[in-house]
């Protein structure tokens, strides 16, 4: 019934918890596709990806090992696709871990829900939250998350969904497409599509996973995965459901008025959206023209419904205190601002 995609490459030492967290699920009907991405990691006597994933294969049969010569992340997760059998896809990555409940959660969970075509669950956190503070916040967050509407309104804050925790119908694939490659995050811009196209997304409260940090960890290291490129991705998913949502459109105002916050939603103008005014509480920047544009002091912004309002303005706590002026002020998020930082 599922087929767990697994994307290998040069993952060793972490594969055998991997495998051994999904062999110890309860729940019993799965495959596994361990899509081995041209690991090289095979050195003399220690064993390498390769060795490792054939001595797992030889032992469980539901273990199906496919051998490719690199070509990334989101090359190996099609072919996973295209080889699997099961009725819903399972993500798992090589050097994570999952709670042996995960698989029966998620599945149980499509089966009483027909309207849900994506499941994921929280998770926890794996790493150094010392040294990687950002990841450890976005985990927290995400984690708060838990219905399609708050998956759906925070998509253009940041990614709401962990990859690799989720579950979903393969019939989605075929309706709206899989992964695609460019120069953008593969997972995030699959959201914001199958969110566009009006898929349901829910998340299973229980923590069960648990998102590991390696140091070579590709969202650290692949310019496909920087801010500028979730940036990129995101004005023109936003542009899109900004000419669904915004009464006004296309004129919004932008909530910050910074320079990289100008640049970061400046993004949205060769999709047709018109910024007509900043919006920002630095007295250097109030009354005055920034970028051909004035600048308000947000105590003087419009009535509800006047005009929408789009924020940009990151940092910690930022989101939260924009939020509780915003609805102060009578405005609803949805309906009259959205948070895109």
């Amino acid at each position: 019934m599922i087929s767990v995609i697994l994307p290998i490459h040069n993952a060793a030492k972490t594969l055998p918890a991997a495998l051994e967290s999904l062999l110890a699920q309860t729940w019993a009907d799965f495959e596994i596709l361990a899509v081995d991405d041209g690991s090289n990691d095979d050195h003399g006597t220690v064993p390498g990806t390769h060795a490792v994933l054939s001595e797992y294969a030889a032992l469980d049969r539901r273990i199906r090992p496919l051998f490719f010569e690199h070509g990334g992340i989101v090359q190996a997760l099609n072919r996973g696709l295209d080889c699997a059998a099961g009725e819903l896809i399972a993500r798992m990555d090589a050097d994570d871990v999952c709670h042996p409940d995960r698989l029966r959660v998620q599945a149980e969970f499509l089966r009483l829900h027909s309207e849900v075509g994506l499941v994921a669950c929280a998770a926890d956190f794996g790493g150094n939250s010392n040294q990687a503070g950002g990841y450890k916040r976005h985990l927290d967050w995400t984690n708060t998350l838990l219905t399609h509407d708050q998956m759906s309104l925070g998509r253009f804050r940041e990614s709401p969904l962990v990859h690799p925790t989720v579950m979903f119908r393969r019939r989605l694939v075929k309706q709206f497409g899989g992964y695609r490659d460019g120069p953008f995050p593969e997972d995030y811009e699959l959201w914001l599509r199958w969110l566009e196209c009006g898929v349901r997304m829910e998340k299973a409260p229980e923590m069960l996973y648990v998102w590991n940090d390696p140091p070579n960890r590709l969202s650290r290291t692949h310019p496909r995965y920087d801010v500028a490129a979730f940036y990129r991705t995101k004005a023109r998913y936003l542009a899109q459901w900004l000419a669904a949502h915004n009464p006004g459109h296309p004129e919004i105002m932008v909530m910050g008025a910074g320079r990289i916050t100008r640049r970061r939603a400046e993004m949205l103008l060769p999709h047709g959206v018109k910024i007509t005014a900043w919006v920002d509480i630095d007295p250097r920047k109030v009354n005055r023209r920034v970028a051909e544009r004035p600048v308000i002091h947000r105590n003087d912004i419009p009535p509800p419904g006047e005009r929408f309002i789009v924020s940009y303005v990151a940092g910690h706590g930022a989101a939260e205190d924009i939020t509780a002026f915003m609805t102060n002020r009578g405005y609803i998020q949805g309906r009259h601002f959205l948070l895109a930082a």
